[in-house]
C-alpha cells in the first residue's frame, strides 16, 4: 500500500531550497498530489502532499529529508495522512471558489480581521492570501499609496447575498473597499472595460462646467443632483439641462478640453488594458466633444455620448440624436460584445450615477465607481477610496506586472471639436 505524507518546510528563503528538496523526493520515486509555496519577508513555507510508491519505506526518505532541512536552516514536520482524509480532500476538488480583494491605502490587522471574520461566518475557508501591491514602508505611508491583498477563498457559502452585506458593512466601518467574486474561468479572460466619463473618468460633470460658463451653474447642479440620485429620468433631466446652455458660444465650450482633470488612476490604467490588449469604450450621458477628445488622447475604441448641437458658434439648447440615456448605454453594452463576439460575462463596466446601473447590472463585473449611496448599494462591487487603476487588481494585476510598462504618448488634440 503507498504511503500519504504531508511535508512542510518553514524558515529563511533562498535560491535553490526547492530544487533541493524536490531532488530527494524524486530519488524515491515520489509523486506529488499538492504543493503550495509562500514567501513573506523573506521567510519560505512551503507544502508538499506526497505519494511513495507501494511497498517503499518511508524511514530513508525521512532520513534524507531531514539532514538536507538542516543542511539548508529549514524546521521540518512530518503529518501521515490516512487513506479516509486523503479520500476527504478528494472529494472537496469540485467545491466553490472565490476571490475577495481588500483595497485601501493601508491595510491593518482590524481591517483583515473583519473581512476573515466574515468569510468565517459564511462557512468559507481561506486557501491563500497574497498581496498585489507593491511593498509599503511600515514608517511612511504616502497620501496616494495603494495596498492590496486578495484572498482566496472556497466552500459553500450560506448566503452570498448576506456575505456581500456584510462587507459592505465592513467597507463602510472601515476606509476599505472589498470586492467579492466567484472565481471562474471568465473572471481570468475579461476583454472590454466599459466606462462612464463624467466623474468616473474625468473630475467632474461635462454639463455642470458648460452651465457654470453659461451662468446657469446653480439650476443645473439641482438637477443633475436629482438626476444622479434617481428621483427624476435621466432624459428629462438631461433635457432640462441642455436647454439651459442656449446661447453659448461654441470657443467657450472648446475651453472646456483642458480645465477638466482625469481621474486619479484613469491614465494608469487605460495605458494598462490597451496594453494588455483590452477593448475600451465610453459609455456617456454626456457629450461626444470631450469624450471624442478623450478617445483620441487614449485611443478608446469605442465612444457613445450625446451630440450637442450648435449653430451659427453658439449652443443651440438642443441635443442631436437620441439621448444616451441607462438604457442606451445597456443597449451599447451589449451591441459592443456581440461587435467584439465576447459573453458579457467578460465585460467590465464602471459608472458612478443612477443610470449608469443598467450597465452595470448587465455587465460580468459592474462596479460603482465613487458612486452615490443608491448606486454603492445596487451595483455588484464598490469602490470608493483608491483611483481607477485599482481596478487592475480586481483583474489580478499586480503592481510589479506593470512597473516597467511602457506607455503610449498623448497625442495632439485638434482645435476642431
Amino acid at each position: 500500500m503507498s504511503q500519504t505524507v504531508l511535508l512542510h518546510f518553514s524558515g529563511q528563503d533562498h535560491p535553490g531550497l526547492t530544487a533541493a528538496l524536490t531532488g530527494i523526493l524524486a530519488d524515491f520515486d515520489a509523486s506529488i498530489l499538492d504543493i503550495g509555496q509562500a514567501v513573506v519577508h523573506e521567510t519560505l513555507a512551503l507544502g508538499l502532499l506526497v505519494e511513495l510508491p507501494a511497498g517503499a519505506e518511508f524511514a530513508p526518505l525521512q532520513a534524507r529529508l531531514e539532514d538536507k532541512a538542516e543542511a539548508l536552516g529549514l524546521r521540518l514536520r512530518f503529518t501521515p495522512i490516512s487513506a479516509e482524509a486523503l479520500a476527504h480532500w478528494l472529494s472537496l476538488q469540485g467545491k466553490d471558489r472565490f476571490i475577495l480583494t481588500v483595497l485601501g491605502r493601508s491595510i491593518t490587522a482590524a481591517h483583515l480581521s473583519s473581512v476573515t471574520a466574515v468569510v468565517t461566518d459564511q462557512g468559507l475557508n481561506i486557501d491563500r492570501i497574497e498581496r498585489l501591491s507593491g511593498r509599503l514602508s511600515l514608517a511612511v505611508h504616502t497620501p496616494d499609496a495603494n495596498a492590496c491583498v486578495e484572498i482566496h477563498a472556497s466552500g459553500q457559502a450560506q448566503s452570498q447575498d448576506e456575505m456581500k452585506s456584510a462587507l459592505l458593512e465592513v467597507a463602510q466601518r472601515f476606509p476599505i473597499d472589498v470586492a467579492f467574486q466567484r472565481e471562474s474561468i471568465f473572471r481570468r479572460n475579461r476583454r472590454l472595460f466599459a466606462f462612464d466619463m463624467d466623474s468616473t473618468l474625468i473630475q467632474g460633470e461635462v454639463i455642470d462646467e458648460l452651465a457654470k460658463l453659461a451662468g446657469v451653474g446653480d439650476q443645473v447642479v439641482r438637477i443633475t443632483e436629482s438626476a444622479m440620485r434617481g428621483e427624476i429620468p435621466f432624459s428629462e433631466s438631461f433635457r432640462r439641462r441642455v436647454g439651459l446652455l442656449k446661447g453659448l458660444p461654441e470657443a467657450r465650450v472648446r475651453e472646456l478640453l483642458g480645465r477638466i482633470p482625469l481621474t486619479e488612476g484613469a491614465e494608469q490604467l487605460i495605458c494598462t488594458l490597451k496594453t494588455l490588449g483590452y477593448k475600451t469604450a465610453i459609455l456617456s450621458g454626456g457629450f461626444t466633444f470631450f469624450a471624442h477628445h478623450l478617445q483620441q488622447r487614449f485611443g478608446i475604441d469605442y465612444v457613445y455620448a450625446n451630440e450637442l448641437e450648435m449653430t451659427n458658434g453658439a449652443v443651440t439648447g438642443e441635443v442631436t440624436g437620441s439621448i444616451v440615456d441607462g438604457a442606451r448605454k445597456a443597449k451599447a453594452l451589449r451591441e459592443i460584445a456581440t461587435r467584439e463576439n465576447i459573453s458579457l460575462e467578460q465585460v467590465i463596466a464602471v459608472g458612478d450615477g443612477a443610470n449608469d446601473l443598467p450597465m452595470l447590472k448587465l455587465a460580468g463585473m459592474g462596479i460603482a465607481f465613487r458612486a452615490k449611496p443608491l448606486v454603492r448599494a445596487s451595483a455588484s462591487h464598490s469602490l470608493t477610496h483608491l483611483g481607477l487603476d485599482s481596478l487592475l487588481y480586481l483583474i489580478g494585476v499586480r503592481d510589479r506586472d506593470i512597473e516597467n510598462l511602457a506607455c503610449f504618448q498623448p497625442v495632439e488634440i485638434p482645435e476642431e471639436l
